[in-house]
C-alpha cells in the first residue's frame, strides 16, 4: 500500500515557507552527518594523532571518490527538477534510473582501483610513518572497497530532494546516524566480546551505517513511498535510452570535475602539510571536519536551492528563483558568521575536544581562527553553486571554481616561505573562500539577469 504523498511543492505559494520546508530536513541530515564526523574524530583522536593522520588519508581518497557519486547525483537532481516542474514524471524516472545505474558502475570501478592499488595511492602523501601508514591501507581497504552504499545514498538522497521530498532523507540518515555512534566506541575500542579493531573498527562502522541507509531508502521506495515518487515501479535493470544518460553526463561532468579538482587541490596541500609532520595532517583532517559545521549545512541548503531553481526554471517562474536566492543568500551569511564568531573566540576549547597534545592543540587553534575569516563566503559560495547548478549552469560552476581552488597551490607556497610556515597553507584557503564567495555573487544576478 502506498503513503500519502510527501513532495513539497516548490512552484506554487509562499516562498519562505517552501525553501524552509525543503531546506530544514536537508540541514538537519546535514547536522547529523557533522555530528557524525565530529564523534567520529573524537573517538578515533583516543588513539593519537597518527590515527587520526591515518583516516585523514584514507578519507582524502573517498572524498576525491565523491566526484564520481556527485556527477550522478547532480545529473539525476537537476533534470528530475526541471521534468517534475515541466509536469513530465516519466523523463524524471528516466533520469533518475539512468544516473542510478552510473552509479553502481563508478562505485565498482573505483573499488578495484582502491583495493588493488591501495600502497600506490597511500605512497602518495609520503608519511613516512610505518604505523600510520599501515591504518591508512586497512581503513581506505575496508571504506573504498564497499564505498557503493556511500554512493548510492548520495544519489538517492539528490532524487528525493529534486522531487521536494527532504524528510525521508532525512530519516534515513538518522538511522544510520544512530548506528554509528553506537558502534564507533564498540569496535574502535573493543567493548564487551568485540575485539579491539581501531582504525579498522572505524572503518567497518561507517560502512555498516552506510549500508543501513541505503536498506532504508529501499524500503521506503518499495512499501512505503507514494504513487508520485519517481523511483516507485522503477525497472533498475532495463537500461534507459542513449539520451538520458548523455544528458546526465552533460550536467553531472562539470560538477564532478569541480569536485575532483577541489579534492585534489586540497590533497596537495595535505602533501605539502604532511612536510610539518603528521600532526599537521591531522589537523587538517580535524580542522575540515570541524568546519563542517558551516560547510555541510550550507550544502545542506544548496540542495533545497538547487531543487526549488530547477523546478521554477522547468516552470518558467525566474522570478521565483531570485527571490528565493536572495533568502538563501541572508541566511547563509548570518551562519557563516556565527561560525567565525565561534572559531575566533574558542579555538582552543573546540580543538581540545580532537586532540591531547598540546603542540597539536596550538596548531589547530591556528587552523580555526584563519579559517575563521572565511566561512561566510565559503558557506555563500556553496549556495550558490546549488542555485546555478539548478538553472543548469554547472560548466560556468565548475570553471570559477576550478580556476580560483587551483590559485591555492602557488599562494600557499609563496606563503609557506615566509614566516606564517605552516599557517601559509590555510591562508591560501581562506583567501581564495573569500574570493570565490565575491565571484559567484556577481556570476549568479549576471547569469539570472540575462534569463529575464
Amino acid at each position: 500500500m502506498r503513503g500519502k504523498q510527501k513532495q513539497i511543492c516548490l512552484t506554487e505559494g509562499s516562498i519562505l515557507k517552501s525553501l524552509v520546508g525543503l531546506a530544514l530536513p536537508i540541514m538537519a541530515s546535514s547536522f547529523l552527518g557533522t555530528v557524525y564526523n565530529i564523534m567520529d574524530m573524537a573517538w578515533i583522536g583516543v588513539l593519537g594523532s597518527k590515527a587520526v593522520a591515518a583516516v585523514g588519508v584514507g578519507g582524502m581518497y573517498i572524498w576525491l571518490s565523491q566526484s564520481l557519486s556527485a556527477l550522478a547525483k547532480m545529473g539525476a537532481q537537476v533534470h528530475v527538477a526541471q521534468c517534475i516542474g515541466q509536469g513530465k514524471k516519466e523523463n524524471a524516472r528516466q533520469y533518475a534510473k539512468a544516473s542510478l545505474q552510473l552509479t553502481f558502475v563508478f562505485a565498482f570501478f573505483f573499488a578495484v582501483i582502491c583495493v588493488c592499488g591501495t600502497d600506490t595511492l597511500v605512497g602518495f602523501f609520503r608519511l613516512g610513518d610505518e604505523q600510520t601508514i599501515e591504518q591508512t591501507i586497512v581503513y581506505m581497504k575496508i571504506v573504498c572497497g564497499l564505498v557503493v552504499f556511500s554512493y548510492l545514498n548520495v544519489v538517492l538522497t539528490g532524487i528525493y530532494t529534486a522531487q521536494g521530498d527532504s524528510k525521508t532523507p532525512f530519516y534515513a540518515n538518522l538511522i544510520g546516524l544512530v548506528i554509528n555512534l553506537i558502534l564507533d566506541p564498540v569496535l574502535i575500542l573493543g567493548i564487551g566480546f568485540f575485539p579491539r579493531m581501531e582504525v579498522a573498527g572505524a572503518a567497518v562502522a561507517t560502512v555498516t551505517a552506510q549500508a543501513i541507509v541505503t536498506a532504508v531508502f529501499v524500503i521506503d521506495v518499495m512499501f512505503m513511498g507514494d504513487e508520485n515518487n519517481v523511483l516507485s515501479e522503477m525497472k533498475i535493470f532495463h537500461f534507459a535510452e542513449k539520451s538520458y544518460y548523455l544528458a546526465v553526463f552533460k550536467i553531472g561532468v562539470p560538477t564532478a570535475v569541480q569536485s575532483a579538482v577541489y579534492c585534489m587541490m586540497s590533497m596537495i596541500l595535505a602533501r605539502m602539510a604532511a612536510s610539518f609532520g603528521p600532526e599537521a595532517v591531522a589537523v587538517q583532517r580535524v580542522g575540515g571536519q570541524i568546519e563542517s559545521v558551516s560547510w555541510n549545512t550550507a550544502d545542506g541548503f544548496s540542495a533545497a536551492i538547487n531543487a526549488f531553481a530547477g523546478q521554477n526554471f522547468g516552470a518558467g517562474k525566474m522570478d521565483r528563483v531570485r527571490r528565493g536566492y536572495r533568502i538563501s543568500l541572508l541566511t547563509m551569511a548570518i551562519w557563516g558568521i556565527l561560525i567565525m564568531i565561534a572559531f575566533l573566540l574558542f579555538p582552543h576549547a573546540i580543538s581540545q575536544v580532537f586532540f591531547h597534545e598540546q603542540e597539536v592543540i596550538q596548531r589547530s587553534a591556528e587552523y580555526l581562527v584563519i579559517i575563521g575569516f572565511s566561512e561566510a563566503f565559503m558557506c555563500i559560495e556553496i549556495m550558490t553553486v546549488g542555485a546555478l547548478s539548478g538553472l543548469g549552469k554547472t560548466k560556468l560552476c565548475s570553471v570559477i571554481s576550478i580556476t580560483m581552488t587551483a590559485a591555492r597551490i602557488p599562494i600557499a607556497i609563496i606563503l609557506c616561505a615566509t614566516a606564517l610556515s605552516l599557517n601559509g597553507i590555510w591562508w591560501s584557503m581562506t583567501i581564495s573562500s573569500i574570493a570565490k564567495g565575491i565571484v559567484f555573487i556577481m556570476a549568479f544576478y549576471k547569469v539570472t539577469k540575462k534569463m529575464f
